[in-house]
């Protein structure tokens, strides 16, 4: 018996259906990671923000007043260079030397630990993520902006984290996001 039906495909079209088949699930494959990894990223960007602000409204609420007529703190503190976290200034004419913040007083001089860098293990709940403030006194330097006022400070605060390398493709290495305003005294 002999089959006339003519209908179905042949060996070489099943064959290059499959390549086609084939071909398509191997740029799947390698799109997939690189889109895992983009949201990702944007994931860490959002929470570097985050943790930016987060520290920037704290320094917004620190206590830093002209001398009054009973005690003067100054617990925004200064950074003696760029590679220094705040410390409370020398005692002057216009400072007591001292910073107050809730049951903690800092000497002249002293490190503000609620400034102080944070390493990528010490911001709870937030592993792989580093913390720095740096502030700068517009009294003594030229801020940023041209400002040269005594009585107001730059103050940046910095958070780094490594994004995760998607397979097959080099690291880009550790990324930060910056966040940085002009304070005056209150």
């Amino acid at each position: 018996m002999r089959f006339n039906d003519q209908r179905g495909f042949t060996v070489a079209e099943v064959l290059v259906a499959a390549v086609i088949v084939s071909l398509a699930f191997v740029a799947l494959a390698t799109i997939v990671p690189v889109a895992t990894s983009a949201v990702q990223e944007g994931h860490q960007l959002s929470t570097a923000t985050f943790l930016a602000d987060q520290k920037m409204e704290q320094i917004r609420s620190l206590p830093w007043n002209p001398t009054s007529l009973t005690t003067s703190y100054d617990c925004l503190g200064v950074s003696v260079s760029s590679t220094d976290a705040p410390t409370v200034p020398v005692a002057s004419s216009s400072s007591s030397g001292t910073c107050t913040y809730g049951p903690t007083t800092v000497a002249s001089g002293g490190t503000l630990p609620w400034l102080a860098d944070e390493s990528s293990t010490s911001i709870t709940n937030f592993n792989g993520y580093s913390r720095q403030v740096r502030v700068t006194d517009c009294g003594a330097s030229t801020c940023f902006t041209g400002i040269s006022d005594p009585g107001m400070r730059f103050v940046t605060v910095t958070v780094s984290y490594t994004p995760p390398s998607v397979t097959g493709t080099a690291s880009t290495g550790p990324k930060s996001y910056s966040v940085s305003m002009i304070i005056s005294q209150k």
